[in-house]
């Protein structure tokens, strides 16, 4: 997204509580990676209207986007999953704070295994945010896809990749790949039969996915 419209749009969004601006503070000047507030409005927008009970969210970072996920939905239990070790001790720490530790569960591990594992437990979810790895998205997405209740949303952050996804310029030798892993994905769950999906051009990039409910699950309700 052009800057200077990204820029307006978040001139527009209500104050933050300290709270929020304290751990945008903390991200930037210690160079965390945590979703922009305009993708975050947007999601918490999706959640208000959705209103899920459980969310699974895949990168926890310092906790950030778990918490601010509990501004539209107060009752929601979350699940994150974050591998690396000092992040997840920081997120534990925020959430605490907060006094948020009784709805949102904090996993330490890979993402790939955790998933696994909670799909064997047979743990289903109303919404899943996908914000870790971009090179294994595709994988996150099938395992999500195991425990996404039909009609919940699936949520995919930084899509567009600073604009290299899209771009006809030449894409720099070490993100090549990261790049395509990106393309493939945008096209595989765009025209993936049980999902609804658009891409929102909103900083790097966020796609939005309904899961469709059956003809044959429709018929039974």
């Amino acid at each position: 997204m052009d800057k200077e419209i990204e820029s307006y749009l978040e001139s527009l969004l209500p104050a933050s509580p300290k709270s929020v601006e304290n751990l945008e503070k903390y991200a930037e000047i210690n160079h965390v990676p945590i979703i922009n507030r305009n993708s975050m409005h947007m999601i918490n927008l999706i959640l208000t209207m959705k209103q899920p009970r459980n969310i699974l969210e895949v990168g926890t970072a310092i906790g950030y986007s778990a918490l601010r996920m509990l501004e539209g939905v107060e009752d929601a239990k979350i699940v994150t999953i974050e591998k690396d070790d000092e992040r997840y001790k920081e997120a534990l720490t925020n959430i605490r704070a907060q006094n948020k530790e009784a709805q949102i569960e904090v996993i330490l591990g890979d993402a790939s295994d955790v998933m696994q594992e909670l799909a064997e437990q047979k743990k289903r979810f109303d919404v899943v945010f996908i914000d870790a790895a971009k090179g294994q998205y595709q994988t996150y997405f099938d395992l999500a896809d195991k425990m996404l209740l039909p009609g919940g949303v699936l949520i995919t952050d930084n899509v567009l990749f600073r604009g290299m996804v899209y771009s006809n310029e030449e894409v720099p030798k070490r993100y090549k790949t990261l790049v395509r892993k990106l393309k493939l994905y945008n096209e595989m769950v765009m025209n993936h039969p049980d999902y609804h999906t658009s891409i929102i051009p909103i900083d790097d990039g966020i796609s939005i996915s309904y899961k469709r409910i059956s003809e044959r699950k429709e018929s039974k309700t």
